[in-house]
């Protein structure tokens, strides 16, 4: 099963580290994804830009509305996803407490959400929809 990590950090918190600091946080953090990549629980995973380069929509009065930055204010802030494969959530928990990155922030896991039927559900719809 697919889980959602979410990495946050404090806004400067990693910039404001010694370069030998964060040259080998980021060593160490590289050398663990590496391992869950051998193991095959590394499905994906980016760094996200900070918060002053994202935009939220919302619905609003009919029409998507867009807002600079991040919706919600937090002292933490959204610094990047891992997609991590696991066989259930004590697991993914067990194979995220020894990323060096929870030493910089928490990192929340989520199960990923199965929208397969969902979509079938969709498609099938929309078939039959062209079909009138």
């Amino acid at each position: 099963m697919k889980y959602i990590c979410l990495g946050y950090i404090e806004p400067g918190k990693f910039e404001n580290l010694a370069e030998t600091e964060r040259n080998a946080l980021m060593d160490e953090c590289c050398t663990y994804d590496d391992e869950l990549r051998k193991n095959g629980h590394f499905a994906g995973g980016e760094a996200l830009q900070g918060p002053q380069s994202a935009a939220t929509l919302r619905w609003q009065e009919g029409k998507a509305s867009v807002t600079d930055g991040p919706y919600a204010e937090t002292k933490e802030q959204l610094g990047g996803i891992l997609i991590l494969e696991a066989r259930d959530l004590n697991h993914a928990i067990q194979l995220m407490s020894k990323h060096p990155g929870v030493k910089v922030g928490p990192f929340e896991i989520r199960p990923a959400a199965d929208l397969g039927e969902m979509v079938r559900g969709s498609e099938l719809r929309r078939a039959a929809a062209k079909t009138k």
